[in-house]
């Protein structure tokens, strides 16, 4: 896999980036609502970098939101996993970016996803296989869409990490009015009712998911619920 050494780019040239990939199947908003959250994961918080991609001891970032993968090649290519020259070829014929990132193309990705509801899922397997594995430092974290909740796989996702205490896991939501089967209480009850650590934060607000992001939660999962403005029908 291509790497590249030069990550000098800042929060400010992600417009830039974004700006380099086009097409009809790009799923803007899909993509934009995600930009903040993952640029202070990657830029503060996650301990994974293209040198460490092999490390056992990396954190592990999933984007279960995969349908719109358009902010995470851009936040990849600031952080120099992949080379800012592959952005203008995103979803062509020979792009190893494609609408869906793909593990085996993409330096850094972790799964291969776009189809709602397998991420969080296979992040708590991530969970518990590093903890077979005696691996008790690298994070799980997993970055989903709120409509991805209405998939059954999720719950049941939800309502096992709480009770096996999976305190390495962390889900951040992305909530943009997208959900078609809200459950009173919203978001927040559902997690908490499974024993999750919660906190709901302004998604666009740097210093607010930082913080929500290094809170400790001994002994529970962790999932922030990152509020941003309505998708647009």
């Amino acid at each position: 896999m291509t790497k590249t050494a030069e990550r000098q780019h800042t929060y400010e040239d992600l417009s830039e980036l974004l700006s380099l990939m086009s097409g009809d199947e790009k799923h803007g908003p899909a993509a934009t609502s995600t930009l903040d959250a993952l640029w202070v994961l990657y830029d503060r918080v996650l301990r994974v970098t293209p040198e460490r991609m092999d490390d056992p001891e990396r954190d592990r970032f999933l984007l279960s939101k995969g349908h719109g993968p358009m902010a995470y090649y851009a936040v990849l290519a600031a952080k120099g996993f992949v080379p800012v020259e592959w952005l203008p070829g995103f979803g062509s014929y020979a792009s190893p970016l494609g609408h869906h990132p793909d593990r085996v193309l993409v330096p850094g990705a972790e799964i291969g996803s776009g189809s709602l509801g397998h991420g969080l899922p296979i992040a708590v397997g991530t969970a518990l296989g590093l903890r077979a594995q005696g691996l008790h430092e690298p994070a799980v974290w997993v970055l989903v869409g709120d409509a991805e909740l209405d998939e059954g796989s999720n719950h049941e996702a939800i309502a096992y990490a709480g009770p096996a205490g999976l305190d390495r896991l962390h889900t951040v939501v992305i909530d943009n009015s997208s959900a078609s089967h809200a459950l009173p209480g919203g978001i927040a009850a559902r997690f908490e009712a499974a024993g999750w650590s919660v906190e709901g934060v302004d998604g666009r607000d740097h210093e607010a998911l930082y913080e929500a992001f290094t809170a400790p939660h001994p002994g529970r999962p962790r999932v922030i619920i990152a509020q941003v403005e309505p998708k647009s029908a």
